[in-house]
């Protein structure tokens, strides 16, 4: 089929579209009579939205089209939009980044990088400020700030003194070599646990953060107890073998419980004696010292809400939100994907070993 060209609907195919639909003609045979894309009609429907109430002994509501409120809403909307809507002309760039958003949980950042990079070709190009702005006042079909991850969950900030329980187990991150600091050397890991529903989950999430490359690692613990995290940590270290000394050179924890067994986790459980990492603490109540790790933790949130009990995950759920975040694509990596720069690091490695 010919691919319809945008135009806007004036006053009388509004009326024609009311009268359709009263009718109980299908969007796409409006569409088609209208001589417009169906999408069209979707985002009119959605601008002429009304709840009415129909006669009767229990006076039932249901949603129905108004061509006048359509024409009025379109009419507030001209007067103070300024320039025309770009994306209005490619719905299929508007369906691919719904589509992004709210199926793939992509930012509105991401979106857009992930459309550059798609080989699609599409009529037009906005920027990550533009689709913001789209977004806010309603653009799309589907698509609201109740979708993104970051604007429909900010909360109040309220700032608590807390007192640290008890020592750190092991060296404290002021002893973390410089070099670390400056995120150049690969193998430098940020650690920390990603929990379930308080007083019904069990078990949780143990995630380790690249430094360098931001190249994730998700495990899945049966319970939070420090000796869960040293049997996760041998597994990992069976997995990669004589190049997890390389691959894990250090790793940076907070002062949780479940982290208090500094020498099992430093410990190699394939060469007795020897140690496999080194561990560096947090300072108390600083995750900011675990910058990536926070930021890493937040797109799992995406997957797996925060006080949602996630007892139930499977191993390949969890090999899932694992990928999906290596795939992503970074801004600060001019949106190339950790998983990319993480396999570029292990050929290096490889190769110095040759």
């Amino acid at each position: 089929m010919e691919r319809k060209t945008f135009r806007h609907l004036n006053l009388n195919d509004r009326i024609k579209m009311e009268t359709m639909l009263n009718s109980g003609h299908k969007v796409t045979e409006i569409a088609e009579y209208l001589h417009v894309h169906r999408s069209t009609i979707y985002r009119e429907m959605q601008r002429g939205l009304y709840m009415h109430r129909e006669e009767g002994y229990f006076c039932k509501e249901k949603p129905r089209y108004s061509s006048d409120l359509g024409q009025k809403r379109h009419d507030w909307a001209a007067e103070g939009k300024g320039r025309s809507i770009k994306i209005g002309h490619d719905t299929m760039l508007a369906d691919y980044i719904e589509n992004k958003i709210i199926q793939e949980k992509y930012s509105p950042e991401a979106a857009l990088a992930a459309a550059e990079n798609s080989g699609i070709h599409f009529l037009t190009k906005i920027s990550v400020r533009t689709l913001y702005r789209y977004i806010d006042i309603g653009i799309f079909l589907r698509l609201t700030n109740k979708n993104l991850p970051v604007k429909s969950k900010r909360k109040r900030a309220y700032h608590h003194v807390r007192i640290q329980k008890r020592a750190s187990s092991g060296q404290s991150i002021e002893h973390r070599p410089k070099e670390i600091n400056k995120r150049n050397a690969f193998g430098h890991w940020e650690m920390d646990t990603v929990k379930g529903k308080q007083g019904v989950t069990k078990s949780c999430l143990l995630v380790l953060t690249e430094r360098k490359t931001r190249g994730e690692v998700i495990l899945k613990l049966e319970n939070q107890k420090a000796e869960s995290v040293v049997n996760a940590l041998d597994r990992l270290e069976r997995k990669w073998g004589d190049m997890f000394p390389k691959v894990f050179r250090s790793i940076t924890v907070d002062n949780g419980t479940e982290f208090s067994d500094c020498i099992g986790m430093e410990r190699s459980s394939r060469c007795l004696g020897e140690k496999r990492t080194y561990l560096f603490y947090c300072h108390p109540y600083s995750s900011w010292e675990r910058g990536s790790n926070e930021n890493q933790n937040r797109l799992i949130r995406r997957h797996i809400p925060k006080g949602e009990d996630f007892d139930a995950k499977q191993e390949h759920d969890i090999a899932y939100i694992e990928k999906w975040i290596n795939d992503y694509p970074r801004r600060i990596f001019g949106y190339k994907s950790s998983a990319e720069l993480f396999r570029n690091e292990i050929e290096r490695i490889n190769q110095e070993k040759t």
